[in-house]
């Protein structure tokens, strides 16, 4: 509601209280007339905005509910009834004002991301820093934030950065941020001078969608609220009819003015829109926008998930694998080109080059008269140089593959990698081989979502079969749909939707159709607030699938609120009806029982913004988690030396292989077997405090127990060896044991991995 209509609703509360308190002394003065026009000066402008809202309603073609207020109001006055005018019209704008204070409240967390909203760039131009207008600024732009400035649009850091982005993600952690990662527009600098490089215009930008579905969200009225203005339209013409029928049957005037100041279906009318308005708040203080009402009643249906791969379940850990290239161009050269011109891109592919090229030292130059083709590529002009980068059709057009891609292709489908191809002046000279693992929330989300009722799902991905499948194999994913086209992901939602309520995740951009398509689509991450603000209803500004938990539960939630507000307070409006017809209840007291009905049904559907059953309530410190990431990333080199030891075991000589396994036994003993006995000893205990049940960690403490056995019967096979090294027999049992202990300790790190992040600052 705009703030003038507020102070306005505020200032009739002031008046009504006021020549109410004031008629009253009067009477206790004996100044009965004084009293009277005191009450009248009350009613008379409650009177009058009250008639206005009812005429500004039916001209927009919605119901005029007011008018049983109006009607109420009235016949007080008609029945000479003063007194009770003057309390219902105070009732009607205390009512008014809480409905206020509660759309206020609610819209919180919404209106707050308003308020961020840059509006000029820092840009180099002509070798200078200037100041330009924030709609001049395009992709591949040098842009300078200082301290203290919000991120005026999307792009890559050129430098590190330390950012504020509780705007978007609701968490008021500042992060880190090194060089060659994306940037949304709309966080803070809360550190020094940074530069980067643009990757969208701001009308594209994450802001301006947020800015929009905002926009969108504040003005729709979802189905319920509209459903339940009809409901409370037809209610008011059944409450005439009963306040005329007690008048009629009994011939007494006050059991009609006591049904009608009774009837307001405030219970209908209020609780609705503040339960719904109250939803699509806490979802924004978990990061994720709600275009509107009627998108969060939907997400409160839906039993069907579908979602793309690249960018949704697997997306901001790929690493570049291998560079191969033709015989004119080094690896390096190749990269520095690649990297240089996905710096204008925010696809996660794009991100990971520029990652990669930066963590090599490359120097990396500004692309200029960039084109990105949504699910295809981005192509643009690098140091004199037409460069594209993407996917192999992208990069080729109607040229010829050379021969050198061919292997390169082949080893990438067995490896099940993604592969981004380089082109330079119209020739492929060069492809990067990119390995993307699955977000570390994917499976626990996915679980969760069945466990609420999202039982059905699939995804959606043009990767070839084999890829696809064993994706979907790792995450329990039954319906998986392969080397699928924007159109043949469209056709597969079209189909899903005649079974169940679907939603539909993907990143925003070649996913824009199936997004549109489904009963809600579901933007992954701040990369597709800005590219799909038309076509996704729901956005995960933080970039985490588990989000999406959230946004489900806090919509059952809203809508299991809604309707037992609806429910308890037109229960408790009929009562009061019925009685007020038989005359147990008379106006005045009527009045003070409505007022008590409405404040009641808004306070419950401000449950909404309270964290619901699921609400974690004690979590490790970030800080901790960081240092259990950092020391799991120490382990990674152990655990390639383990395979790597098991895989060389029969290609080398024997007493080689004894001074190889020594070596690893030794590093085993000094680095692997103390760091899990300092998990098992100190750090399980503490996390253990903060789960439920008498020893929860009791399957994670198990494997510890295994990689103690393998390592210590490794450690004594190999003392044992004779020292001509292993004959064929040992050889065989310690490859065997080397390849156990790297499945274990993999599968462990993994558990773990999953279990801290869960339980860090951001679960």
């Amino acid at each position: 509601m705009p703030s003038g209509f507020r102070h306005l609703n505020a200032v009739l509360l002031a008046a009504s209280a006021l020549t109410l308190s004031a008629g009253l002394l009067a009477r206790y003065l004996n100044a009965g007339a004084l009293a009277q026009d005191l009450w009248l000066i009350g009613i008379a402008p409650n009177w009058v905005a009250l008639a206005v809202t009812i005429v500004r309603s039916l001209i927009r073609r919605q119901a005029g509910i007011d008018v049983l207020a109006l009607l109420s109001i009235s016949f007080a006055l008609l029945s000479g009834e003063v007194l009770v005018a003057a309390v219902i019209a105070l009732m009607l704008a205390s009512g008014r004002a809480l409905e206020d204070f509660a759309q206020a409240r609610a819209q919180k967390e919404m209106t707050a991301l308003l308020s961020h909203a840059p509006k000029q760039a820092n840009r180099f131009e002509g070798g200078q820093w200037c100041q330009v207008d924030l709609a001049t600024v395009r992709s591949g732009d040098r842009l300078l934030v200082r301290h203290g400035e919000v991120v005026p649009v999307d792009g890559t850091l050129s430098e590190p950065a330390d950012l504020d982005e509780s705007t978007l993600t609701g968490e008021s952690v500042t992060r880190h941020r090194a060089p060659a990662e994306a940037v949304s527009s709309g966080v803070l600098n809360a550190g020094a001078a940074f530069e980067m490089v643009a990757a969208a215009s701001a009308e594209h930008s994450t802001f301006a969608g947020i800015v929009r579905m905002v926009s969108a969200a504040q003005a729709e009225r979802s189905p319920s609220v509209r459903l339940a203005d009809r409901y409370a339209f037809a209610f008011a013409g059944v409450a005439v009819v009963l306040a005329g029928a007690s008048w009629l049957l009994t011939g007494d005037p006050a059991r009609c003015l006591a049904v009608l100041v009774v009837a307001t279906p405030c219970p209908l009318i209020l609780a609705v829109p503040v339960a719904m308005v109250s939803g699509m708040s806490r979802c924004a203080r978990r990061g994720v926008l709600i275009k509107g009402g009627g998108a969060l009643e939907r997400l409160a249906q839906a039993d069907t998930l579908f979602f793309d791969k690249t960018g949704t379940l697997t997306g901001g850990y790929a690493r570049l694998v291998d560079i191969e290239c033709s015989s004119r161009y080094e690896p390096q050269e190749v990269l520095r080109l690649a990297a240089s011109l996905a710096q204008a891109s925010n696809h996660v592919m794009a991100e990971a080059v520029t990652k990669a090229a930066r963590e090599r030292g490359a120097a990396l130059l500004l692309p200029s008269a960039v084109i990105e083709s949504p699910g295809a590529g981005v192509q643009g002009h690098v140091g004199g140089h037409a460069v594209s980068i993407g996917t192999l059709p992208h990069v080729l057009g109607s040229a010829v593959a050379p021969p050198w891609s061919e292997g390169f292709i082949k080893r990438v489908r067995y490896a099940g990698a993604s592969a981004v191809f380089v082109g330079v002046d119209g020739e492929l000279v060069g492809a990067l081989q990119l390995a993307d693992r699955i977000r570390l929330e994917t499976p626990r989300a996915l679980r969760l979502l069945r466990q609420i009722g999202v039982r059905r799902q699939g995804m959606l991905t043009g990767d070839r079969p084999d890829v696809a499948e064993s994706v979907g194999a790792m995450l329990g994913v039954t319906d998986v749909y392969a080397d699928q086209s924007p159109a043949d992901k469209l056709t597969a939602i079209r189909e899903a939707r005649a079974a169940g309520m679907v939603i539909m995740v993907g990143d925003g951009v070649n996913d824009a159709p199936a997004l549109a398509a489904a009963d809600i689509g579901v933007a992954m991450g701040a990369r597709g607030a800005a590219a799909s603000s038309e076509a996704a209803d729901v956005v995960l500004l933080v970039d985490r699938l588990d989000r999406l938990v959230d946004a489900v539960r806090i919509a059952q939630r809203t809508r299991y609120i809604a309707v037992q507000s609806v429910v308890v307070g037109m229960s408790l409006s009929i009562a009061a009806m019925i009685a007020a017809a038989l005359g147990y209840l008379p106006p005045l007291a009527g009045a003070l029982l409505q007022e008590i009905i409405d404040v009641l049904v808004i306070l419950n559907a401000l449950r909404v913004l309270q964290a619901g059953p699921h609400k974690a309530t004690r979590t490790l410190p970030p800080q901790d988690v960081e240092r259990f990431k950092a020391e799991h990333a120490e382990l990674e080199p152990i655990m390639n030396r383990i395979r790597t030891v098991a895989d060389q075991l029969p290609r080398i000589g024997r007493n080689q292989a004894k001074t190889t396994l020594s070596d690893l036994t030794r590093l085993l003993n000094l680095v692997l077997v103390p760091h899990e006995r300092r998990d098992d000893t100190e750090i399980y205990p503490d996390v253990a405090r903060l789960l439920e049940g008498e020893d929860p960690l009791a399957a994670m403490s198990g494997m510890h127990r295994e990689i103690f056995r393998v390592t210590n019967l490794l450690d004594r096979i190999v003392t044992d060896l004779p020292e001509q090294g292993p004959d064929s027999a040992a050889l065989q049992e310690l490859q065997r044991l080397l390849y156990g202990l790297d499945a274990v300790l993999r599968l462990h790190c993994a558990q773990e991995d999953e279990l801290f992040h869960v339980l860090g600052k951001e679960a």
